[in-house]
């Protein structure tokens, strides 16, 4: 059974930073992503990355600012947040898949697990 929890969501002002992590049980996937969603707005694609080659996509609303990573021996997902903006509240989302083909690596509906989400909240 597959299970993705997230951590680390919380309050920060603009500027400021944040982690995010993905604790995933279960076995290895191709794809890790994080997604998000804002009230009233459909789930966009925020970052991910290809476990076999640590090939990495970003979103150019975060590039520059948010890092993707992941510990392998721990089976863990994070994304680094930094210089954090109003736009970037949102609920966030880590998913895997084994299956997308790394064109369709932006859509949501792609991956086939997903975690229950992490609120993240920027102030100014």
């Amino acid at each position: 059974q597959v299970q993705l929890a997230e951590s680390g969501g919380g309050l920060a002002q603009v500027g400021g930073s944040l982690r995010l992590s993905c604790a995933i049980s279960g076995p290895r996937f191709r794809t890790y992503a994080w997604f998000r969603q804002a009230p009233g707005k459909e789930r966009e694609f925020v970052s991910c990355i290809k476990w076999s080659n640590n090939g990495i996509d970003y979103d150019d609303s975060v590039r520059g600012r948010f890092t993707i990573s992941r510990d392998s021996a721990k089976n863990l997902l994070f994304l680094q947040m930094n210089n954090l903006k109003t736009d970037d509240t949102a609920i966030y989302y880590c998913a895997v898949d084994d299956h997308l083909i790394w064109s369709s690596r932006r859509m949501a509906d792609q991956y086939d697990y997903w975690g229950q989400g992490t609120q993240v909240t920027v102030s100014s």
